[in-house]
């Protein structure tokens, strides 16, 4: 069986209803959460304002998984997306375990949003618990995904538009007051560029890469896609738009706002509305990141669905975890992977203080799994293709294997450079790979039988 008889036969009964604008909004909705709205706060406490050049060196590692994915999606439009490319181009282990390390990864992130929420919503209502807040949202998240994949799609599409148009509206109005000398700039104010010293943006980087982590929602929701034609647009457009908003926002945030007074407590753009006497504002922005983070939690929930979904059909999960409802929604697998909903009642209930932390640093490790997987399988995929094949592929990678292989050595020294002030996330890999080693070794077994 050919390579795109099987993409089919392991997506049978998806609906192919997303547009590139829609597919696009799914990366978009995925990457612009907590990670940029809260996460940003921890990485400008490491590196102060030079952490721009941490955000600027995620961009282009960033840029390489991206150009990677839309090549290989491109050809073979899956909702395996990486785990389907290193089964064909690696090993199925490789496809076993940066799945299985996304989908736990993702449904713990999923958890973080639903604690970041609930941070939001302390804003206003600080006598109401959190957990109520997370409760509620989950039941509404669980809604609006057991409908079809065309109404998910024009959902996500207007709720990640509203937290776009916001905060392009927050680089716009931050621009102004520096221009104007409204607010006097902080670039060097507080200790200068580097307080932290010149190696603190290489620390800072992990958070980063994070707040990018996402943008591989679209070579995912690519299995779902009405046509091939419309994946090349949906990538460049998802990339795009998260490096125009990522790179603005942060070169403003880090202007504006003094470094040292970021934190993850409160998201630091409301800080910034706050700071230079815009009370009103800052309740629309909360509105704002409270948004981005249900937006980031629901298409963390769509994604992490299929890819479950993706892997029973493919023989690795319960068979019953790759039904679809009438609706064409893997209903079994929606409900396993709200897991990380669990988590964050736990965490907020035992670690409150420190729950965002840690549901983030436990979730680095397997999104960047997944993209260094996804960067070997580029590798081994341009290595097979004739130069026919290459000139025919509907989108291609400009840097080609060099930028696969320059991408990968930057993500795996980032995350090596976690350790030195937070191991949670070394740590946590050290038991994705052990662990999910020892599980593929035991489902192998089982399939063999």
């Amino acid at each position: 069986m050919s390579s795109g008889s099987q993409n089919a036969a392991s997506d049978a009964g998806l609906r192919r209803q997303l547009t590139a604008g829609q597919m696009a909004m799914v990366g978009v909705g995925g990457s612009i959460g907590t990670g940029l709205l809260l996460g940003s706060g921890a990485a400008v406490r490491i590196a102060g304002p030079a952490v721009i050049l941490s955000f600027a060196a995620a961009a282009l590692i960033t840029w390489t998984v991206t150009m990677a994915l839309g090549e290989m999606a491109s050809l073979h439009p899956s909702a395996g997306s990486f785990g389907t490319y290193a089964e064909l181009y690696l090993n199925p282990w490789a496809g076993f375990i940066s799945r299985y390390g996304y989908w736990l990864a993702i449904a713990i992130a999923i958890g973080g949003e639903l604690v970041a929420s609930a941070a939001y919503m302390h804003y206003w209502f600080p006598g109401v618990h959190a957990i109520v807040w997370i409760v509620l949202f989950a039941a509404g998240l669980l809604a609006v995904n057991l409908r079809t994949v065309g109404d998910y799609g024009r959902f996500e599409f207007w709720f990640a538009m509203i937290k776009l148009v916001t905060i392009a509206a927050f680089i716009v109005l931050g621009a102004a007051l520096l221009l104007t000398r409204r607010t006097p700039p902080q670039y060097s104010a507080a200790g200068g560029f580097f307080p932290n010293g010149q190696s603190a943006p290489l620390l800072a980087m992990s958070f980063s890469l994070f707040t990018f982590a996402g943008i591989e929602m679209v070579a995912i929701s690519s299995g779902e896609s009405r046509s091939r034609q419309e994946i090349p647009r949906a990538v460049r457009l998802t990339f795009g738009i998260l490096t125009l908003v990522y790179m603005g926002a942060i070169v403003v945030l880090v202007g504006v706002m003094p470094w040292n007074g970021a934190g993850v407590a409160e998201s630091p753009f409301v800080t910034v509305l706050r700071h230079v006497g815009l009370p009103a504002a800052s309740h629309v922005m909360n509105f704002v990141v409270l948004s981005a983070a249900l937006s980031g939690a629901n298409a963390s929930l769509y994604v992490d669905s299929r890819t479950l979904f993706s892997l029973a059909r493919g023989g690795y999960a319960p068979a019953g975890l790759g039904k679809l409802t009438a609706a064409g929604v893997p209903l079994r697998a929606l409900v396993a992977s709200s897991f990380g909903i669990i988590v964050a009642v736990v965490m907020e209930k035992w670690a409150p203080q420190d729950a965002f932390v840690y549901l983030l640093g436990a979730a680095l490790f397997g999104a960047m799994l997944a993209w260094l997987v996804a960067l070997a399988a580029h590798v081994s995929f341009r290595a097979r293709l004739t130069p026919a094949g290459l000139a025919a592929l509907p989108m291609r990678s400009p840097g080609g294997t060099t930028a696969s292989i320059l991408g990968f050595i930057a993500i795996v020294a980032s995350l090596a450079a976690t350790w030195w002030y937070s191991r949670v996330t070394v740590l946590s890999g050290v038991v994705y790979i052990v662990g999910l080693s020892a599980a593929y070794l035991l489902a192998r077994t089982q399939r063999n039988r």
